[in-house]
């Protein structure tokens, strides 16, 4: 059988978020349905490029990110029209997080103090406004250090928050002991949308149709299996984790934790246009975007039926 080739860019080194697709490369789920996929992640360039940006390229097929990064490839001077395909996630399980031994017990007490940033388009402005909804001011004090070392400033003190992943950095801090305070957007009145999802560009989707159609079953059957089989799909996934990762994360953890928010058979990888909807009305309300006028554009279910 000829077969496709098919790149994902990675939105991190990988981790527990992308065991799917590793379970799928590793069981041969997209050999079997006649697809050569490629995986890549921001180590091979430091993060150079991002995978929204290889998408736009041409690098790359998919681009794992939040929903964010639809809007903001949708909105920018130069507009890629760039799709969600598929949410990964069906639950927000990212926080702000800060060291449980700090003096800051609550949103507002981050006034004047540091934030680690990804710089990415809406970041900072989401993180300011948590601090106002809690009775703050927003001024926060913004750092951008080298990405793949953000999680490492909080650690080192060199940072008092940053944005994380509790199924992922916060298992690595429980595991190594290190007490951490977590503050969830929806915890503060904001309706976030979907972190990570699959994103592609649009002009790709009708020509390429029957490929992203058999790529995202073979996905849905390794996210699945990584359900059913923990065990298993932490030594399908151990393999490609960064060594320091392999050492200081209870992976098995990481992964029973993750696996409660892939969703199910029936709903795995759908998004809701109602949550979308009120996330792009929030960023508006609060003036963080002000482009975006259909979210019809930025996301699809068709592709998983």
């Amino acid at each position: 059988m000829n077969k496709s080739a098919l790149t994902i860019a990675l939105d991190w080194t990988p981790n527990t978020n992308h065991t799917g697709f590793f379970v799928a490369q590793g069981l041969g789920l997209y050999k079997d349905v006649g697809l050569n996929v490629r995986i890549i992640d921001p180590s091979t360039d430091n993060y150079a490029t991002t995978p929204a940006k290889k998408l736009e390229l041409g690098e790359a097929d998919f681009a794992i990110a939040p929903t964010e990064s639809a809007i903001s490839l949708n909105t920018k001077n130069n507009p890629a029209a760039a799709v969600a395909i598929a949410a990964i996630l069906q639950d927000d399980v990212s926080a702000i997080a800060v060291l449980e031994d700090s003096d800051i017990s609550r949103p507002a007490e981050l006034d004047g103090k540091s934030y680690a940033s990804y710089g990415a388009r809406y970041e900072d402005k989401i993180v300011q406004q948590m601090i106002k909804n809690d009775g703050g001011k927003g001024e926060l004090k913004l750092d951008y250090p080298d990405k793949l070392g953000i999680w490492n400033t909080l650690l080192e003190n060199k940072a008092d928050s940053t944005w994380i992943f509790q199924n992922w950095e916060g298992i690595e801090a429980e595991t190594q002991g290190i007490k951490l305070r977590y503050f969830k957007l929806s915890d503060y009145d904001i309706p976030y949308g979907y972190s990570p999802v699959l994103l592609a560009l649009k002009d790709n989707i009708t020509p390429l149709q029957a490929e992203y159609r058999a790529f995202l079953q073979a996905t849905k059957k390794g996210f699945l299996h990584a359900q059913q089989n923990p065990a298993d799909a932490v030594e399908l996934l151990k393999p490609h984790l960064p060594a320091p990762d392999r050492e200081r994360i209870d992976l098995l953890r990481a992964q029973t934790f993750t696996n409660e928010h892939y969703g199910d058979a029936q709903s795995w990888g759908k998004m809701e246009p109602a949550r979308l909807q009120r996330f792009v009305d929030w960023l508006k309300e609060h003036k963080i975007e002000n482009e975006l006028q259909d979210i019809s554009a930025l996301f699809t279910n068709e592709l998983l039926e």
